[in-house]
């Protein structure tokens, strides 16, 4: 019974996800923000058009393959416009990106309960993910932000699945596949690569350091056996699944998660550079870090919305990708929709890649907490008898709190030194970690014996969801009242 309820609960996340994205996707018949980029980039690859990409061209794949299938689809033909070289519906080049998104929360679910065999624990994760405002927007445009997100969790999720299955290296080559689609959309996928090698290393690391909880120490070669020694049976799994990493050795880690990723990432160039024949392999790449370097530095003098590492976080800085109004209603609009009423006044038309206020301040809040109980939870036993050593018995809690630590570190911690101009969106890769966080956090609240903390998961819950609902009209792009406006952007910095 539990198994149906959560396949059901899964099958309402993605309808969830998919209805919010779908609605009104062709409201807007321009290109919104950089779809003037990708939507361009993916018609490009049908029209035969040569062209410099900045990014690896996977995304623009996908979309041009969204528009050439959409052409064979009765469906958003009605409205055209002709701003990516053809005449086209924003529904064309935009329902590819929608249907990814919707995926997102369903692969965050199935990955949450992979790594803790906990169905409310998954779902509360996914349902969460649902509920962000940033990622709603980034897949209801033509952008490329959805697809490093989907198959860096992709690779994580089939990697830990891998573990339980009898043909592994079936699994651990599809983990592979998705690592390198995520690189091959663009550069910073590398870090849930980055982020899976981390959690692969603590786990080795932690065996060996357990190995001195008895009375006589074990030298640290014998525990070197991740150089060659797998055990393949799936069939001992241990009951904490992150543990089984270490049923990997650093063969299968460098072949499945290391040469696969590099082929995969190198077959994705392929189409771009028979295209585009100005340059080869090494020399386009060359172009494309010339490029970043030249974008400048985190100033709104370089760009309005630049934003620093550093502000992403608190959400200090989020961007507008389209803004228009209307001051009466004889003005035409910039959607397509039922006229205005006649006392409606100046109505404002606002799509703002913000995430969920208050999700991203309590995930923020929820990591922060994991880091410390990591910390405590490794490091206060060896303190207290003195001696190097974690515990045999270390909880599942733990290991959770550890696979969320290091990936959200993987995914953030290198823009620390990245000094080019970077947006709010380069968040996503990390942020999605913070949902799994706070996800942790209320389900364990919903655990307790404590009526208070029940009332605490409850209400967090609740002000997620209310929260979603309150700024929705700015993640969807619905008319909006001057006042009704204001009273969404709370902070100066929001505009």
């Amino acid at each position: 019974m539990r198994k149906t309820w959560f396949r059901l609960g899964i099958i309402g996340i993605f309808l969830l996800s998919f209805s919010l994205r779908f609605w009104g996707i062709s409201r807007f018949n321009t290109l919104v923000f950089d779809e003037v980029y990708f939507a361009k980039f993916g018609n490009n690859y049908l029209t035969h058009t040569p062209f410099f990409n900045a990014h690896p061209p996977l995304s623009q794949y996908m979309i041009g393959l969204g528009i050439w299938i959409s052409k064979y689809i009765p469906i958003g033909k009605d409205i055209v416009n002709s701003l990516t070289g053809s005449l086209l519906s924003p529904w064309n080049y935009r329902w590819v990106n929608a249907l990814t998104g919707s995926l997102i929360p369903v692969i965050v679910t199935l990955l949450t309960y992979q790594f803790s065999y906990r169905h409310r624990f998954a779902l509360l994760a996914g349902f969460f993910t649902a509920c962000d405002g940033l990622f709603l927007v980034e897949s209801r445009y033509a952008l490329s932000n959805v697809y490093i997100v989907i198959f860096g969790l992709l690779g994580q999720w089939l990697l830990l699945l891998a573990l339980e299955k009898q043909k592994r290296w079936f699994w651990l080559i599809l983990s592979g596949i998705s690592f390198g689609a995520s690189i091959g959309t663009k550069w910073n996928g590398l870090w849930f690569l980055i982020g899976t090698y981390g959690v692969w290393i603590a786990a080795w690391i932690i065996r060996w350091l357990q190995s001195f909880d008895n009375t006589s120490r074990v030298p640290l070669f014998s525990y070197l056996r991740f150089l060659n020694y797998a055990n393949n049976s799936p069939s001992d799994t241990i009951k904490i699944p992150l543990q089984n990493l270490t049923k990997l050795n650093i063969w299968q880690m460098f072949s499945y998660l290391g040469i696969i990723p590099v082929i995969i990432y190198s077959l994705i160039w392929i189409p771009h550079l028979q295209l585009d024949k100005r340059y080869g392999f090494i020399e386009v790449h060359k172009q494309i870090l010339q490029f970043h370097l030249q974008l400048g530095g985190n100033s709104p003098s370089v760009h309005p919305y630049c934003a620093a590492w550093y502000k992403w976080p608190l959400l200090t800085r989020p961007m507008a990708y389209f803004y228009e109004t209307a001051q009466s209603i004889h003005d035409s609009l910039p959607v397509f929709g039922p006229p205005l009423p006649d006392a409606a006044g100046k109505v404002i038309y606002d799509v703002h890649a913000m995430g969920n206020p208050f999700l991203w301040w309590f995930g923020l809040a929820a990591m922060i907490f994991l880091i410390g109980m990591v910390i405590i939870k490794i490091t206060m036993p060896g303190i207290e008898k003195k001696r190097l050593f974690i515990p045999k018995n270390l909880n599942l809690d733990a290991w959770i709190g550890l696979f969320l630590v290091i990936n959200y570190g993987a995914n953030f911690l290198p823009w620390v030194e990245v000094t080019r101009c970077a947006f709010i969106y380069h968040y996503m890769s990390a942020v999605v970690f913070t949902f799994i966080a706070i996800a942790w956090f209320v389900d364990q609240c919903l655990l307790s014996y404590y009526r208070t903390l029940r009332f605490v998961g409850v209400t967090i819950t609740f002000i997620i969801v209310a929260a979603f609902i309150f700024w929705m009209p700015i993640y969807l792009g619905l008319p909006l009242s001057a006042d009704g406006y204001k009273m969404r952007m709370w902070f100066s910095s929001w505009i």
